[in-house]
């Protein structure tokens, strides 16, 4: 399946979860100091891995990091 991750097109597989467009962002799948909006809507870190994506979501995910 074709999503968009972070502004850029990528490919998952067929009925992928948030938890793996999390990993192919490059976070870890722990989920600490990590959020993730699908079009716009945030999920919560409990339903990562039951909230499957579908063709052409727009995913974003943010990952808070130390220093300034």
């Amino acid at each position: 399946m074709r999503i968009v991750l972070n502004g850029e097109q990528r490919e998952l597989s067929e009925r992928a979860s948030v938890r793996e467009a999390v990993l192919a962002s490059g976070a870890t799948g722990e989920g600490r100091g990590v959020a993730v909006a699908i079009d716009g809507e945030v999920v919560p870190r409990g339903r990562w891995d039951e909230h499957e994506l579908a063709e052409g979501a727009r995913v974003e995910v943010v990952q808070a990091v130390q220093g300034g």
